[in-house]
C-alpha cells in the first residue's frame, strides 16, 4: 500500500495525525481501546453541502493531545446506476447535522486469499501475511458508495487550520511486485 504524506503545519501536527489514525485502527480492533477517549465534537462544521459534527479523539499519551475527527464525509454522488463509469458529481446537500464518527465502505476490491497459512507463504512473505491479517477485516465492507474522506486535526478547544485528509478509502494494492498501484490510498494536509 503506498503512503503519500504532504505536511505543512510542522512536526506536531504531523505526531499527532499519524497517533490518531493508528489509535483508530487499533482501538476499533481492542488493542488500545482501554487508553482511548472519543466523543462527539461541541463543533459544527459548515460546508456548502451541510453541517458536520466529528469526533474528539485523546489519545492518553503525554504530548500529543487531542485530535478533531471527521470520518466518512462525502465528498460525490455514489456512483451506482446511470453514474458508473462517469465523472464523479457533487454530494447531494443535507439538511439535518451529520455527525461523521465511524468508518464508511471501501470502493469493491479483490481480497487476497490467506485463509490456507502454508499456500498463502507461497506467495508472501510472513511481513505481508500478519499485516494482511489485520488490514482484511477492515476491507469486508465494500461498497460502490465508497467516495467518502477521512479528515483529521489537532484539537485544543478552537477550529484550527492545519488538517489531513485521507481519500479512496482504504485500498489494497495487490500487484506488490510492481509497487504500482492504479489508484494509491493517499494523505494531504492542507
Amino acid at each position: 500500500m503506498g503512503l503519500a504524506m504532504t505536511w505543512s503545519s510542522g512536526g506536531r501536527a504531523c505526531l499527532v495525525t499519524v497517533a490518531v489514525v493508528a489509535a483508530l485502527v487499533l482501538s476499533s480492533t481492542g488493542v488500545l481501546a482501554a487508553r482511548i477517549s472519543r466523543h462527539l465534537s461541541p463543533r459544527v462544521v459548515t460546508t456548502k453541502y451541510g453541517s458536520l459534527r466529528g469526533q474528539i479523539v485523546n489519545l492518553g499519551t503525554r504530548g500529543l493531545g487531542d485530535a478533531e475527527v471527521f470520518l466518512s464525509v462525502p465528498y460525490a454522488s455514489p456512483p451506482i446506476g446511470n453514474l458508473r463509469f462517469m465523472p464523479p458529481n457533487s454530494p447531494s446537500p443535507w439538511r439535518d447535522v451529520k455527525v461523521v464518527d465511524h468508518l464508511g465502505p471501501v470502493c469493491p476490491q479483490r481480497l487476497p486469499d490467506i485463509r490456507n497459512h502454508t499456500e498463502a507463504l507461497t506467495k508472501m512473505s510472513q511481513g505481508r501475511y500478519q499485516y494482511l491479517r489485520r488490514l482484511l477485516p477492515y476491507l469486508k465492507n465494500q461498497s460502490e458508495d465508497c467516495l467518502y474522506l477521512n479528515i483529521y486535526t489537532p484539537y485544543e478547544g478552537e477550529p484550527h487550520t492545519p488538517f489531513l485528509l485521507e481519500g479512496l478509502g482504504r485500498q489494497f494494492c495487490s500487484q506488490a511486485s510492481t509497487g504500482v498501484c492504479p489508484a494509491r490510498r493517499s494523505h494531504h494536509s492542507v
